[in-house]
């Protein structure tokens, strides 16, 4: 067993077996603050995340992760609507079960025939590295005044926020997650369409809304079946809402209806609506809108940790900060989704 020499400048007080080691965010500056501002601090440092303190990387502390996921949520809302699973490795599987065991009658005496069986279909989503790399000059990071961690944060939660919402609706799936947009559709419905394909309903008009274009959005919302209703939520971009909220009924009365307090969501037809600006703008034969229930239909696969690189020597003055994460993502049940495609049919 190799011996760790732990001693320190000055006497330790008779009675304790040890210094008191400084924690991650005590009042002066911590470990992690220290590794960030001079590159110092964390010489024994281990986790199980495969990289070790030699190798120059170190998990984010606690703090700093919970405030990323939280700015993640609010500027990537597809995150927030979404069922979110912790992965070990890029292997994520996920079964999903297609059909249903079927039923019949008979009388006391009469033969009883087999039943269908559900079919099974794996789901895997495609994981990518998701990386940001703010800098700050070390001046900055020498004055006592920056908050070096709250900076770090917003930087990396951005950058990952930007990139996490185009891929969750539109991705292609290469080295990134593969966004529900990027399915193929149809208009035939569940029992007729094939599974991995999302249905859409016509707006009734290329680029446009047709004439009632309220019935057409509960033409959308009744296309979902009723367990999916429970819990479904409409996704489109600015743009599109602020078209839809100036529709009216006949009576007069808005179809859109803001949140009643803070925090509640806005709510179209009874529904809450969720703005992504990755949301295509209405133009011809555009999926501008969508409606359906997240949790069971769109699954987001992610490493639960933040790896940071602390690189003083590539880009002299400045201290870049390298920070990675593994995130996939993939629609998991094709029924749950549903798409308005703005054509005549």
């Amino acid at each position: 067993m190799t011996k760790i020499d732990m001693s320190f400048a000055g006497a330790i007080p008779a009675g304790d077996a040890r210094p008191m080691l400084e924690g991650a965010r005590a009042p002066g500056g911590g470990v992690f603050e220290g590794f960030l501002r001079a590159g110092t601090g964390m010489a024994e440092a281990k986790a199980f995340t495969g990289v070790t303190g030699a190798d120059g990387g170190y998990a984010v502390p606690r703090e700093i992760d919970q405030v990323i996921d939280a700015a993640l949520k609010s500027a990537s809302p597809i995150r927030s609507i979404a069922n979110v699973v912790q992965v070990g490795s890029n292997g994520y599987r996920k079964l999903v079960t297609a059909g249903g065991i079927a039923s019949g009658w008979a009388s006391e005496g009469g033969a009883r025939a087999e039943t269908a069986t559900p079919t099974f279909h794996e789901i895997a989503p495609p994981m990518g590295e998701l990386y940001a790399n703010p800098a700050a000059s070390q001046a900055m990071l020498d004055d006592a005044g920056f908050d070096v961690e709250g900076w770090l944060a917003s930087e990396i939660a951005m950058e990952f926020a930007v990139a996490e919402g185009a891929a969750f609706v539109g991705g292609d799936g290469v080295d990134k997650p593969r966004g529900f947009l990027a399915l193929p559709t149809a208009a035939t419905p569940d029992e007729a369409r094939a599974f991995g394909t999302l249905q859409h309903v016509a707006s009734g008009a290329a680029g446009d809304f047709a004439a009632n274009p309220q019935d057409r959005l509960i033409d959308l919302i009744q296309s979902l079946r009723a367990p999916y209703r429970q819990g479904a939520a409409w996704v489109m971009n600015g743009a599109t809402l602020a078209r839809i909220r100036k529709f009216k009924t006949a009576d007069g009365a808005f179809l859109w209806s803001p949140g009643l307090a803070a925090g509640q969501p806005d709510m179209l037809l009874g529904y809450p609506v969720v703005e992504a600006e990755a949301m295509p703008d209405i133009t011809a034969n555009s999926l501008s809108i969508a409606f359906g229930n997240f949790k069971a239909g769109y699954v987001i696969a992610e490493r639960g940790e933040t790896q940071i690189l602390r690189d003083p020597y590539s880009n002299k003055p400045f201290v870049h900060f390298y920070a990675t994460k593994r995130v996939g993502g993939a629609v998991s049940n094709s029924e749950a989704i549903k798409l308005m495609k703005f054509a005549a049919a």
